[in-house]
């Protein structure tokens, strides 16, 4: 069983080349490594609990380093939702972080839809250039179609 996780590894790592997804080669090399010189037991409980909320803060951090050189500002945030696009992409935003965290709590409670989303994630990343944001956004669409969530408790 232990063999598996290696040779599962490291078949992500040759998608990942194949691919030219950078990604997914660092992210399977850096969990190979780990499992490789033994400290899997000590650090996947961590990576595991806390990994994506520390996924999330850097890609927020990310996302905010405009506001924190100046270049956004309060001027710029308010011209950007004046128009049809700034306003589909601010509902769009809404929308896509309210069902991300309803997707997170999806994740926790059922084990299945985790690995299903794993999996999707794997081939999107791999095969058609996706990014690995997947499984958070795929997780909220998906607790959405079962039922999971309601709108109309959430925004009124």
């Amino acid at each position: 069983m232990r063999m598996s996780a290696y040779l599962f590894l490291l078949m992500l790592v040759l998608i990942g080349v194949i691919s030219n997804n950078q990604s997914v080669i660092i992210a399977s090399s850096v969990l190979l490594i780990i499992k490789a010189i033994g400290f899997g037991d000590q650090l996947f409980p961590t990576l595991a609990s806390k990994g994506i909320s520390w996924g999330v803060t850097i890609i927020t951090i990310a996302v905010l380093v405009p506001i924190a050189t100046g270049d956004i500002g309060f001027k710029e945030l308010w011209n950007s939702i004046k128009g049809p696009v700034g306003i589909v992409a601010f509902a769009s935003g809404m929308f896509v972080a309210i069902a991300a965290g309803q997707g997170v709590q999806l994740m926790r409670v059922d084990p299945v839809v985790t690995t299903a989303l794993l999996a999707g994630t794997i081939i999107a990343v791999g095969f058609m250039k996706g990014i690995p944001v997947g499984p958070l956004v795929g997780a909220g669409i998906a607790a959405l179609i079962l039922g999971g969530y309601q709108v109309k408790e959430k925004w009124f």
